[in-house]
């Protein structure tokens, strides 16, 4: 009779003692297009990122998006926010795009943004503090070989203003939200800004292909422990 009880109890501690596999943490992205793969055809930088992280990747990055369409939409993604590692925005290059052409309205637009990605953080971490990284970008429009046909070379000068306006707004809503500022200008466009950036683009010129995804993908800074 005793066997048996000791048998059971053994198995029971050895069930208690074995430790079970620890839950992969979870990367939440929140963008447009870029984010979302569009164009690409493959996987876009977020399921990268995760993957080398050893995370897993919850992409609610919609194409057309814009720094207030994030905003508003944090308090329906509540629980996917909540149960973040961390939170990675790529957001504003629709909103300065719909008004490329008119750049004295450039400014002001990229200032709204840093102001909505501001508030966006500030609405993640009401909900729970967790690391924020804020993507910039290395334009808003049409680049590469691509740009340079359907612009001129006055419109590519007029097209590379534009991102650093909103950069550094994005910058700026970082610094002060406490969030982590990531550029994307040197991977595309070299350190010194003469890189020609067709071979990181798809077709249409303007979004990533799996190498441009790629480079996005290896400036994200290691996932906190």
């Amino acid at each position: 009779m005793k066997r048996p009880a000791a048998l059971l109890v053994a198995l029971l501690l050895s069930g208690c003692a074995a430790t079970p596999p620890s839950a992969q943490p979870t990367v939440v992205t929140l963008g447009d297009s870029v984010a979302a793969g569009a164009a690409c055809g493959c996987a876009p930088f977020p399921a990268l990122y995760a993957r080398a992280q050893h995370a897993t990747d919850v992409d609610l990055a919609e194409s057309g998006a814009t720094a207030a369409d994030v905003r508003d939409a944090v308090p329906g993604e509540r629980a996917e926010l909540s149960a973040a590692a961390e939170v990675v925005i790529m957001i504003g290059a629709n909103d300065v795009a719909a008004v490329f052409g008119e750049p004295g309205r450039y400014a002001g637009v990229a200032d709204g943004v840093g102001d909505d990605v501001a508030a966006t953080v500030t609405r993640i971490e009401q909900l729970h503090k967790v690391p924020v990284v804020v993507l910039g970008y290395w334009n808003v429009v049409q680049d590469g070989q691509v740009g340079a046909a359907r612009y001129g070379s006055d419109g590519v000068r007029d097209a590379a203003r534009a991102p650093g306006l909103v950069n550094r707004a994005l910058q700026a809503a970082a610094t002060r939200t406490g969030a982590t500022f990531v550029p994307t200008e040197a991977a595309f466009h070299g350190d010194d800004g003469a890189h020609d950036p067709t071979g990181l683009l798809a077709p249409d010129g303007d979004h990533p292909d799996a190498a441009g995804q790629a480079a996005i993908a290896a400036l994200l800074p290691p996932l906190r422990p």
